[in-house]
């Protein structure tokens, strides 16, 4: 049997796996079994933003692999005390972090730490049972019962159910929408500052920092999740920095290890320290390895290294734009930093296939939307080259 015999056949079909198999990745390439080489410009789904087997992560990752791998969160690390330390000092004053393995357990650490401040933080009422979190439609959260509670898509609720109550949404960029189901058991407000899953749609500037008012206001908690839009992919290391204002919590995962499994929660200093000992845990959370990688990741991610990823950005913004305007199948080009999304007249997962074919990786999301997500170290002759194949496609392909 070949490999996607046996895959077939031992694992579970949980994935619809693209007829690709992997044979090396490195920087922004991947080559395949045969040898074939591609651009990549979905980075892992916005894993791998300082690209493939970088360098000064893999040497991170194998120096601590020689000292120790795992010793529990029952001592100190030294390296997962420095990463959270750097964490902290980019994101607000007198912030508290809590590591992960992953995005949905960062989201997941968030939910309860909000529903614990709910409960010893009363609403202006006077009302101690808070616990209920606006979350918006085509949002996505993650894959745990809790965290797809608080995804704003049926198609992921689908023989589930029942879910985890008291999640309820709105429409992003209408703050009348979240005016309207607030009430006394409200706690929190969850966002992704852009919607990736949900079709690469951005929330806009003038929608947040009302947001953020509002949750003053009402003594809410404002969460960023920031598991697909953050780390540098928005031009800016943590996504809230666009905005000019600061969320109470933020979570990240994916790119924050560049391919190792870290997740992280940060929280402001009174929201933090809702959280005693024992509220909450993590067997491999913050595991060293990972930390380690996550250390190098955030070396690598200075200003110049942001300031290029936006100048190239910018680019593909420019080249997008052009070739929407030669194919009349795009109807929009929207998304921010190398967060991008081309929304189509027509189902997108050809099109993934066509450029697949022709040495592209990209994705479709949301059906309709090709979701560009490409490593933060790409050029303009790579951008050239994607534009090169996305416009061959988007014009011979038959839909």
């Amino acid at each position: 049997m070949n490999i996607k015999q046996i895959e077939n056949k031992y694992f579970m079909h949980t994935y619809k796996r693209n007829n690709l198999v992997i044979k090396k990745a490195k920087n922004q390439f991947i080559w395949d079994e045969n040898g074939k080489k591609y651009l990549d410009f979905f980075a892992g789904i916005s894993v791998c933003n300082v690209g493939h087997c970088n360098d000064a992560v893999v040497k991170a990752a194998k120096m601590q692999l020689d000292d120790f791998t795992h010793v529990s969160n029952l001592y100190y690390m030294p390296v997962q005390v420095k990463l959270g330390e750097e964490l902290v000092k980019r994101a607000f004053h007198g912030a508290r972090v809590f590591f992960s393995n992953s995005g949905a357990e960062a989201n997941e650490c968030a939910i309860k730490l909000a529903r614990k401040w709910g409960c010893l933080n009363p609403s202006k009422s006077g009302n101690r049972n808070r616990y209920e979190i606006i979350c918006f439609n085509n949002s996505f959260h993650g894959r745990t019962i809790a965290t797809l509670s608080a995804t704003g898509q049926q198609k992921f609720h689908e023989y589930l159910k029942p879910l985890q109550e008291k999640f309820v949404f709105a429409e992003i960029n209408n703050i009348n929408s979240v005016k309207k189901i607030v009430n006394d058991k409200t706690v929190a407000v969850m966002i992704e500052p852009v919607q990736g899953e949900g079709g690469v749609v951005p929330a806009n500037k003038t929608f947040l920092k009302n947001l953020r008012k509002f949750c003053d206001d009402k003594n809410l908690l404002l969460i960023f999740d920031e598991i697909q839009c953050g780390i540098g992919r928005t031009g800016k290391f943590y996504a809230f920095e666009n905005y000019d204002i600061n969320p109470d919590i933020v979570t990240m995962a994916k790119s924050l290890a560049n391919g190792l499994p870290l997740g992280a929660t940060i929280a402001g200093k009174e929201c933090a320290e809702t959280f005693v000992y024992g509220d909450h845990g993590s067997t491999f959370g913050g595991n060293p390895v990972s930390c380690a990688a996550a250390l190098a990741v955030l070396k690598i991610m200075d200003a110049k290294f942001l300031s290029n990823s936006v100048k190239v950005a910018r680019y593909l913004c420019e080249k997008l734009e052009d070739l929407r305007k030669k194919r009349t199948v795009i109807k929009e080009i929207r998304g921010i930093g190398l967060i991008l999304g081309i929304d189509l007249k027509v189902n997108g997962q050809k099109i993934v296939d066509y450029c697949l074919d022709k040495g592209l990786i990209i994705n479709c999301t949301h059906d309709t939307v090709l979701r560009l997500l490409p490593p933060l170290i790409i050029t303009k002759a790579d951008v050239d080259c994607a534009i090169k194949i996305l416009g061959e496609v988007l014009e011979c392909a038959i839909f």
